[in-house]
């Protein structure tokens, strides 16, 4: 890492930061709104997946099945190694293949949104766009399953619970700009 003569840093190589947590967890408004304030290009995953398909997620599951949305999930995440310095917005699912996990460590650091199930379920607007979601049941059997996931690709943690979307924007800020991340 070097600075440039602008004032901002420049990192050399791949050096995106990925945002992983659960379904609701805010990690899209999150790299929207780290990407404006630190000048950093943001892109959401699952709308990665939606762009290369030509369908919505929820299409995706129901024409196509869960597979062929990792499939794709896996084929979008590999492209992003062709670009630089991303703000990436994990789908809740991308930790569900060890493959994605390598792919992300390669190219930058993870950051884990770390919240309870009961918070990710009350952020969540358009449920039937969650196709993985289905029934709180299923919703808590998922969650159950993914949280070591998560804690395990992740590089740094952010506790998401009691805390406002400008508390962990700021934290997240914060915490990546000492690491010399941002």
């Amino acid at each position: 890492m070097q600075d440039s003569s602008g004032g901002y840093v420049v990192h050399e190589g791949c050096d995106h930061i990925f945002f992983v947590g659960f379904l609701g967890a805010g990690k899209s408004t999150l790299a929207r709104n780290l990407g404006v304030l630190f000048h950093r290009p943001h892109v959401d995953t699952d709308r990665l997946v939606e762009r290369a398909l030509g369908k919505t997620v929820a299409q995706v599951f129901a024409e196509d099945g869960e597979a062929a949305f990792r499939d794709a999930e896996t084929r979008e995440l590999s492209r992003l190694s062709a670009r630089k310095s991303l703000l990436v917005s994990c789908g809740g699912g991308i930790v569900e293949r060890p493959e994605n996990c390598e792919l992300m460590h390669e190219m930058g650091a993870v950051l884990f949104l770390d919240g309870d199930l009961a918070d990710s379920l009350r952020q969540i607007r358009c449920p039937e766009r969650r196709p993985d979601l289905g029934t709180a049941e299923h919703a808590a059997e998922v969650y159950r399953h993914r949280r070591p996931l998560y804690e395990a690709a992740a590089d740094l943690t952010i506790d998401i619970r009691n805390k406002t979307f400008e508390q962990v924007a700021h934290e997240a800020g914060q915490l990546l700009w000492e690491r010399g991340l941002l």
